[in-house]
């Protein structure tokens, strides 16, 4: 394994210390009953030798003795059974205590993580590593304490008393031993490298998943199964691959060590046959079936911390790309001194420039001034930046250049929370979550009553159909709506707006999915919410602007026509030629 690696493999050892600490009360009592059960272990191969010596030959057994013996070895290996039990339940609790605190602070870290972040990264691949990482990492760090302790104490306490017994024979295990450590540290090198590449293309797999599942609909409809099912082969026949040679080389630190370990075995048993005959008064045929037990013991340990390396690996790969995702930067931070905003709908853009790839310019010296309870109109071609306005006037992104104000206010002055208060937004996109009707409608203010969200849900237009549904506000909806309509979804949406009646507005393509007699109605029901309030409205059909005060006609990031939408017809430009390809004129 290289310097680098190694380095990287202690840094991220290093890392993980930390979420042990607050567990070291139960770190203590596993290092207890790790004691206790390997010294319990450790007690019986001498009872064992005792108990033979005592039946030296037929008609000279020393019956109470035996007895005395044999329980003796029952306490043992009761003492070692129960001191195994309080081991596993406090490793179990470090492990897990330790994988929630880390999912606990991967998940609020994704909410401190810029928007780039989750846009530039599939879904799927951070929640592998969420979840699947996590569960990795958490087996291999459950192993390491359960195997890693017991291994060393009893490793410590055999040397002990071999050479108690007999310091040559102790010494030819001891310079023999660590042979199988060094069998597995060179199949180790490898390990490593599968593992990471493995946590990757599982991620990989994660996101490919995760995306066909989301548009499964898209891929039927499109016929595109067949080239879906081959690009996940290829990606699952990637996984089988590197996952083959990870366990492949993982599988062979076993019989490699044991094949050590035999060896060794049989070396001790030749030295002491050879101590018996040579009537040494010290070796005796229970002294020898001692040595034989604490032979293999001694050697037992180090093939278990061999199999608990090649996890720790795995573990270590996995975590290493959990802390990939921590060390993100998180979005700027709300200024010291950031205000709270009471808005009242005056917004102004100066000279803005914003790009999402550095080299790749999209708005350029962009400004605008909107009075209050104005509504704004902005339409264009795909591509054109609409949807980038309105993420900057949220403060998803920030501006490379210039400035967003709201009432005189820099937006980067301002508590994001603040700001977001006070700006309502529809999006052409629906958004639900797992839960009520009820408790969808009043996310954005959960201590609504019931006669608050009726009356929204009416002014949006969906009370009729949540009347039909099986429990009416108390229905359980699924994941983003799944048993819903595109419809309904959005006339959700609408209702959520409608509820807490912000001071100012943004609905990107909000009618789309609806119905043109109840986009009428609803229109109607906006036109009444957007009085008084600053609105910006992106829309692609046109019939919806017309009351608008403003039209803004955006290309390539610029405004290339600005007016009512009279003035922009007279004009006989872009707007209007937009207006006349959409309506057949």
């Amino acid at each position: 394994m290289s310097k680098q690696k190694k380095g990287l493999d202690l840094r991220t050892l290093r890392r993980v210390l930390p979420y042990v600490k607050p567990y070291r009360a139960h770190v203590l009592v596993s290092l207890l009953c790790a004691s206790v059960s390997a010294a319990a272990a450790l007690l019986i191969p001498i009872f064992s030798g005792n108990a033979i010596d005592c039946m030296i030959g037929v008609g000279a057994v020393d019956y109470a003795g035996l007895t005395r013996w044999v329980l003796l070895i029952a306490v043992s290996a009761v003492l070692a059974a129960i001191a195994q039990q309080f081991l596993a339940t406090s490793n179990n609790r470090i492990a897990y205590c330790v994988s929630r605190d880390i999912r606990n602070e991967t998940s609020r870290k994704l909410q401190r993580l810029p928007l780039s972040y989750l846009d530039a990264h599939p879904a799927g691949d951070v929640v592998s590593r969420v979840i699947a990482d996590v569960d990795a990492f958490s087996d291999g760090l459950l192993m390491g304490f359960t195997q890693l302790f017991t291994g060393v104490v009893t490793i410590c306490g055999t040397l002990g008393i071999m050479l108690a017994l007999n310091v040559s024979i102790a010494l030819l295990v001891v310079v023999l031993t660590p042979l199988s450590l060094f069998v597995a540290a060179f199949i180790a090198k490898s390990t490593h490298r599968y593992f990471t590449e493995q946590a990757k293309v599982r991620g990989e797999q994660t996101a490919m998943i995760n995306e066909l599942i989301e548009g499964q609909k898209v891929v039927q409809s499109f016929g595109h199964e067949d080239e879906s099912l081959a690009e996940f082969d290829e990606i699952n026949e990637r996984l089988g691959k590197v996952s083959l040679k990870a366990t492949f080389f993982s599988s062979l630190v076993n019989p490699s060590t044991r094949l050590v370990n035999n060896i060794i075995y049989a070396a001790v048993g030749l030295v002491c046959a050879l101590f018996a005959i040579a009537d040494n008064p010290t070796m005796t045929i229970g002294g020898m079936s001692v040595f034989l037990s604490y032979a293999s013991q001694y050697a037992k340990p180090f093939n278990e911390i061999s199999g608990v390396v090649t996890e720790l690996q795995n573990a270590l790969a996995c975590v290493g790309r959990i802390f990939a995702l921590l060390d993100e930067p998180d979005r700027l931070p709300d200024a010291a001194d950031a205000s709270d905003l009471d808005a009242q709908g005056n917004v102004s853009l100066t000279d803005v420039s914003f790009r999402y790839v550095p080299d790749r310019p999209l708005i350029e010296d962009f400004s605008l001034t909107v009075e209050p309870g104005q509504r704004i109109a902005i339409v264009g071609p795909t591509g054109c930046g609409k949807t980038t306005l309105i993420n900057l006037l949220m403060r998803f992104y920030d501006v490379n250049g210039g400035a967003i104000r709201v009432d005189g206010t820099d937006v980067r002055d301002i508590k994001r929370h603040e700001l977001r208060r006070n700006i309502g937004m529809v999006l052409q996109d629906t958004w639900l979550k797992a839960g009520t009707i009820r408790e969808n409608i009043a996310y954005g203010k959960p201590d609504a009553t019931i006669e608050e969200i009726t009356a929204a849900a009416k002014a949006a237009h969906a009370h009729s159909f949540i009347r039909r549904l099986p429990d009416g506000y108390d229905t359980v909806i699924t994941e983003n709506g799944g048993n819903l309509s595109a419809g309904q979804k959005q006339l959700l949406c609408i209702a959520r707006v409608m509820l807490t009646l912000p001071p100012m507005l943004i609905l990107d393509e909000a009618t789309s999915s609806i119905d043109t007699r109840t986009e009428l109605r609803i229109q109607s029901a906006f036109a009444k919410m957007m009085q008084g309030r600053t609105s910006f409205i992106v829309a692609h059909r046109l019939s919806t602007i017309r009351e608008a005060d403003v039209i803004l006609v955006m290309k390539d990031g610029h405004i290339i026509e600005q007016g009512n939408h009279d003035a922009l017809m007279a004009q006989g430009g872009f707007y209007s030629t937009l207006y006349n390809a959409q309506f057949g004129t």
